[in-house]
């Protein structure tokens, strides 16, 4: 949990994989302790094909069902079937808007928002842009991606920088910037 902190959650991720990899992951933790998950994500990325969501797209109700015989995973039937079904989505989203990072950065404004948070205790567990976006997400057929889901998927990929003022992670990531090729010209 340490290592994941210092080194990834709030870094800014502009990597259309890394964010279908986290959306799964955060998917898949609904329930269960993100430690679990942590446990659990190399196996999850051998067996979801490197969260390649083309590759992810085409994974037959054959390959599903053997999946869920995989201890290395969560085997929720329908978590496993909306990581698929959610690939299929993911595509077409990117597809249309150029990427799927492009789409997730617009809600922003292409900027991570910037929490001023002094304890962890002053941190929501959805907010209004959790629940524009999750609402988004759910409209166009993405499964498992609520509000509270979206908020720890926002925190996790760097959208929003939920890290305490006084972590030593919050002002680094509170200089990061997004890429000018994500915005729209």
């Amino acid at each position: 949990m340490v290592r994941y902190h210092d080194r990834e959650w709030g870094v800014p991720s502009f990597d259309d994989r890394h964010l279908f990899e986290m959306l799964t992951l955060e998917g898949a933790q609904a329930g269960l302790s993100w430690r679990t998950i942590l446990a659990k994500r190399e196996r999850y990325v051998e067996v979801f094909a490197g969260f390649d969501p083309k590759r992810v797209a085409r994974f037959t109700p054959a390959r599903c069902e053997r999946l869920l015989r995989d201890p290395g995973i969560v085997r929720n039937r329908a978590k496993v079937h909306a990581t698929v079904g959610n690939a299929g989505v993911f595509l077409a989203l990117a597809r249309e808007e150029g990427s799927f990072a492009r789409w997730l950065w617009h809600f922003v404004d292409y900027a991570p928002v910037q929490s001023r948070r002094r304890s962890a205790s002053q941190v929501p567990a959805e907010t209004d842009l959790s629940r524009r976006i999750s609402r988004e997400l759910s409209r166009r057929g993405f499964r498992f991606v609520g509000p509270i889901i979206m908020q720890a998927y926002l925190q996790a990929v760097g959208v929003v920088n939920d890290h305490e003022l006084s972590c030593f992670r919050h002002a680094p990531l509170a200089k990061r910037r997004v890429p000018r090729r994500l915005s729209k010209p």
